[in-house]
């Protein structure tokens, strides 16, 4: 029987007033097909991308088990990897659930346990929690697990790349062995499958999406650079546009981070319109860095990966990959953070030579190849520095000998003063891959035919070993 309302669900009438409250009114894909069979005590194994209402997909039913505040011990179980996504979770809760007497508990490090240990002995039907929140609170005394009947682990994928098997193992022992099991993931690697096998009895498998989709409503696109400064320069140039009106950005490393962030609160976005959120964050910069974003506060917002999962925040127009991921599957849901319910939105990804054997990557995980645009006349392609370019030869050829342990590489480490040209670096630059000056450079800066070509960057970002012309390269 097709389903096409909430109403054909067994649900009580406080969650359908909660629902219809949401202005949710007919279930999605994995909504469907999960809800009657967690209702029906099934073990569920689901595969979906987050925007695709995963998370009412499992709130539902198990609110509507728990039903209503009965003793003191939690009776089910939310894990999730990362902070930002069980406060999300937690406010889903409350969300669905406020016409009932539920009491429910969002479980998290980065601030001390006095409060949540406080709460905790008022008596809680429901744990949203970190694994390690969890099992240091339960060491200490204050979870007692014995009523749990529902197990819900949310974004396995994420746990699994964050390193928390141990806790989870630790979690499945001390707490009941009859229960029912849920496990989410947006894919379904190797280590997911056994996981799965391990706690879950008997699962029903659900898959809305194939593994690792991208979402239809995403353009995607690549743009290719030399060098760090270039990619400065282009994220100057599009985020100046009307059309970038919520961004995110997101950078592989913290100093990565931080380095945007000064330069756009610097140079392009007021100070009040930008924010940025990593793990040297304390936590109450980044849930008010969030909610400020998620409220229409901020315009952008700079992050690593931290926020690339479960971070649902309405009409973000763009997601730009200022780095790729390493964890491959993590560009999926970097670019899930836009076109979300029906909403177009666009996806760019910034590549340097270093990053195609990562974009080969991707690409191979996603089914697709990503566009690639020409860069923007107006976006000034800078030299490269001397020590990034040697930073990126290593990469390229460290890349390749993943894939061919028997290649010996290519490239060979040389101090400046012993290349060509001496202590000259003007000289150096000139010779390297990706470093040819703008036509207005090799001038004087003289405007007559001083548009600048992209071909440097494209021969940069494709390893290509043709030297660009030297032309004007030292004057």
């Amino acid at each position: 029987m097709e389903i096409t309302s909430f109403e054909q669900f067994e649900l009580n009438r406080q969650l359908l007033n909660a629902v219809a409250d949401l202005g949710y009114t007919e279930p999605t894909p994995i909504q469907q097909k999960t809800i009657p069979l967690s209702l029906g005590n099934h073990d569920v194994l689901g595969i979906a991308q987050t925007g695709t209402g995963k998370t009412a997909a499992y709130l539902l039913p198990l609110l509507m088990k728990v039903k209503y505040a009965q003793g003191n011990s939690p009776r089910a179980l939310i894990l999730a990897p990362t902070r930002e996504l069980v406060m999300q979770i937690n406010e889903a809760v409350g969300e669905l659930g406020k016409y009932t007497d539920l009491r429910h508990l969002a479980l998290y490090g980065g601030l001390g346990p006095k409060t949540q240990i406080e709460t905790l002995r008022k008596g809680v039907d429901l744990l949203v929690t970190t694994p390690g929140r969890f099992m240091d609170l339960y060491r200490l005394g204050e979870i007692v697990t014995k009523d749990i009947r529902t197990m819900v682990l949310d974004e396995a994928d994420k746990m699994m790349d964050m390193g928390f098997m141990p806790q989870i193992r630790s979690i499945l022992e001390v707490i009941p062995t009859k229960r029912q099991n849920l496990l989410f993931s947006a894919t379904f690697g190797g280590r997911v499958e056994r996981l799965s096998a391990e706690f879950l009895e008997a699962p029903v498998k659900v898959e809305v999406t194939p593994q690792a989709s991208t979402a239809d409503m995403v353009n995607q696109v690549i743009y290719e650079v030399p060098n760090f400064r270039t990619k400065i320069n282009l994220l100057d140039y599009l985020i100046s546009k009307d059309t970038f009106q919520r961004v995110i950005i997101f950078a592989r490393s913290k100093s990565n981070a931080e380095n945007i962030y000064k330069f756009l609160a610097r140079k392009v976005v007021e100070t009040a319109q930008i924010r940025v959120i990593h793990a040297n964050k304390g936590q109450n910069t980044r849930i008010n860095a969030m909610d400020a974003f998620k409220e229409g506060n901020v315009q952008v917002l700079v992050a690593t990966d931290v926020a690339a999962r479960g971070i649902d925040v309405a009409q973000v127009s763009h997601v730009i990959n200022f780095d790729l991921p390493l964890i491959y599957e993590d560009y999926v849901h970097r670019i899930g953070r836009t076109g979300r319910a029906n909403h177009t939105g666009e996806a760019i990804t910034f590549l340097t030579m270093a990053e195609e054997y990562h974009v080969q990557k991707i690409e191979k995980i996603i089914r697709m190849t990503i566009p690639r645009q020409p860069l923007p006349p107006q976006v000034e392609v800078a030299e490269t520095p001397f020590d990034e370019q040697q930073e990126m030869l290593r990469s390229v050829d460290e890349q390749r000998r993943k894939e061919d342990p028997t290649f010996l590489g290519a490239f060979h480490e040389k101090k400046a003063k012993n290349l060509p040209g001496g202590k000259d670096r003007l000289k150096i630059k000139a010779k390297l891959p990706g470093t040819k000056k703008t036509s207005s450079q090799a001038s004087g800066g003289r405007s007559g035919g001083a548009s600048r070509k992209t071909g440097s960057a494209k021969g940069a970002s494709t390893g290509s070993s043709k030297r660009p012309s030297s032309r004007g390269g030292h004057r």
